[in-house]
């Protein structure tokens, strides 16, 4: 499924039914669409698994629809070779009842056809055909609320395409009113930004009005929910599911992995990393860059074929302050002292002197 989770089956879905299974969250991380790094980051999957448990029990209590079934306690886990009954089903329960962070999240599981492609054309009308009305929706819902300097979107678009009231992008960020929302594949080997119409192609049954107004619900619960945690929600992404003509918000959602944000004006996501690797290993994202370029000039699907070179570690202090980043960043977001970590206001600190 992804490069920093792994994916276990319980019961496999059908074209009338959801399935059962779980994410088992590891300490890899993932930049610029490398897959896993050479090193990990040490307890950032039960960071991320907290905070994505958190996030979704958040839009269940709103009453929007999701995969999520819980998590499992890993103190239950230990315990189940004691007891009678179904080990899966009796340690699945609610980020409350957990006695420390957990690592595993139960999920429901939605038909992932297969999807063929000849280099770059990919063939959606095959992934249909095989999903009936039950499966992953191919595409990922992007919503934003701030528009940074260095963002694609002032490449791809301009400010009259959004109605933002200026002709051409300030120099500085622009924080938006309300959220612009667009729509990127899920499963090219390059993603790509869609046009709505192409979009709505891709999405099968499922409406892509109805998806957009689903990215904008979770977008304005997470945004609260930042706020009132003394942080600001910059932008992110919800994938869903569609069976029997309901959508489900699918995957993770809310972590930061998936979304962007930032305290006191430095950034609390992922984006650490990937700025990081910008400073220090320029010659490995040059390489990146150069390699997706060549695969799209040459309709070749597999861009990381025709990258010449590979990252290299990571010093161990900037690990630990990646891994204070996330696990004193879940415990502000969450309100609560699931991890052994600096307050926010250090661990920002010394992302600052990175």
């Amino acid at each position: 499924m992804t490069s920093v989770k792994e994916f276990r089956v319980e019961t496999s879905p059908t074209a009338d039914s959801l399935g059962r299974g779980a994410f088992i969250f590891t300490d890899d991380y993932s930049v610029f669409d490398w897959g896993k790094m050479p090193d990990q980051i040490p307890q950032k999957g039960a960071s991320l698994c907290t905070m994505g448990a958190y996030n979704f029990e958040l839009l269940e209590a709103d009453d929007i629809p999701t995969h999520y079934r819980g998590v499992v306690d890993p103190a239950a886990n230990a315990r189940s070779s004691d007891s009678a009954g179904t080990a899966e089903e009796r340690q699945v329960v609610s980020l409350a009842e957990t006695t420390e962070p957990p690592r595993e999240m139960a999920i429901a599981l939605t038909q992932v056809p297969d999807l063929p492609n000849d280099g770059r054309e990919y063939d959606y009308d095959h992934y249909h055909d095989a999903a009936a009305d039950n499966y992953l929706i191919p595409l990922e819902i992007v919503f934003r609320n701030r528009v940074p300097v260095g963002s694609s979107l002032r490449q791809r678009t301009e400010p009259a395409d959004h109605d933002l009231g200026f002709d051409r992008w300030p120099d500085d960020a622009v924080d938006l009113a309300e959220p612009i929302v667009e729509f990127s594949t899920k499963y090219e080997e390059s993603d790509r930004y869609l046009e709505r119409e192409e979009a709505d192609a891709i999405a099968g049954l499922a409406s892509i009005d109805d998806l957009e107004t689903l990215a904008r619900e979770v977008n304005r619960v997470l945004t609260d929910r930042a706020q009132q945690a003394g942080l600001k929600h910059e932008d992110g992404k919800i994938e869903c599911l569609y069976v029997d003509g309901e959508l489900r918000v699918a995957d993770v959602v809310g972590t930061f992995d998936e979304n962007r944000f930032s305290y006191e004006g430095t950034q609390l996501s992922k984006e650490v990393l990937r700025q990081y690797h910008k400073r220090t290993q320029p010659e490995w994202v040059q390489a990146v860059e150069a390699a997706k370029a060549e695969a799209k000039r040459t309709d070749v699907a597999d861009w990381k074929s025709l990258c010449e070179t590979d990252p290299v570690s990571l010093e161990a202090s900037v690990l630990e302050t990646a891994r204070d980043l996330y696990c004193a960043g879940t415990n502000a977001y969450t309100g609560e002292e699931w991890f052994d970590a600096p307050p926010l206001s250090s661990a920002i600190g010394a992302v600052r002197r990175l």
